[in-house]
């Protein structure tokens, strides 16, 4: 029986065909035993049936479901658990990078319920509210399809009425009231509410991912950098990295190449692993 999801901890950098460049990469760094926040990923096997018949293999929710068990297992929390949420990152990764051209889905798992959990697991009410905000603006507009344009210049209100230009500015009640603003503009413009049910958020992420192959701007890339238009995507579901709690925490960092032992600046490259003094990897925290 053909196998759609993998652990990160049982792939490898050789099954880029399968896992997509950063699943393959995100599996051969946890068995090198790199810090890498737990999750697992769904092929790009996977992929390619849904596009082919416009709905996920049979096997595939089953497989999530188990996968997604083991996750919260290790990580001592569900998924959008009201007290203490885990929190979930749903992004693309074919064979070849296309740097910006597929969709990514982050904070799965906060609802109005979790959000308060969040706040007291992480004593911060601003970041809580903040990746709250941000989570309905790249589902709604990735997963629902609401122009993102809309969201912006809601956020340019909050600014204004504030009078500042900076994002950081705004505190946890403007945000709050960010939270309620996307929120309406999603039920206006979708005719459904901010869906509540952190499962279902995952679920629909997973295949605005898988969808996202077939974008527009994919499809001109694959043409421009001659890759197969037959790869598909595959989507890993990372536990979350914050990059928003303080001026200190990043999800991105600049390291050496281990190739190079040299101080010069050309030696610098991009780790390709997420960092954030928000992670470790104690099951109480994300």
């Amino acid at each position: 029986m053909t196998k759609f999801v993998y652990d990160f901890a049982e792939g490898n950098k050789d099954l880029k065909d399968l896992l997509g460049g950063k699943g393959a990469n995100l599996a051969e760094m946890t068995r090198m035993g790199m810090p890498v926040p737990p999750g697992f990923t769904i092929t790009t096997e996977a992929c390619n049936v849904y596009l082919a018949d416009g709905s996920e293999p049979a096997e595939m929710e089953a497989e999530v479901s188990e996968h997604l068990a083991a996750l919260e297992k290790t990580m001592g929390k569900t998924l959008g658990q009201a007290d203490n949420p885990l929190l979930v990152s749903v992004r693309s990764g074919g064979k070849f990078s296309m740097p910006g051209m597929m969709d990514t889905v982050l904070d799965i798992g906060l609802n109005d319920e979790s959000v308060v959990g969040l706040i007291k697991q992480t004593g911060n009410e601003r970041f809580a509210f903040d990746s709250y905000r941000r989570l309905i603006q790249m589902f709604g507009r990735t997963v629902l399809g609401v122009d993102g344009k809309l969201f912006e210049g809601a956020l340019h209100a909050a600014k204004e009425a504030k009078g500042t230009r900076n994002d950081l500015d705004l505190d946890a009640d403007d945000l709050q009231a960010l939270v309620g603003a996307y929120k309406k503009i999603v039920l206006e413009h979708t005719g459904n509410e901010f869906p509540q049910e952190p499962r279902e958020q995952m679920n629909l992420a997973v295949l605005a991912v898988f969808d996202s192959w077939n974008a527009d701007r994919a499809i001109l890339y694959r043409r421009q950098e001659r890759i197969p238009s037959d790869l598909g995507t595959a989507v890993s579901v990372c536990s979350m990295v914050f990059g928003n709690v303080s001026s200190d925490s990043s999800t991105v960092t600049t390291c050496r190449t281990p190739r190079e032992r040299t101080s010069s600046p050309e030696s610098a490259t991009r780790c390709p692993w997420p960092t954030s003094r928000a992670w470790t990897r104690s099951p109480t925290t994300s």
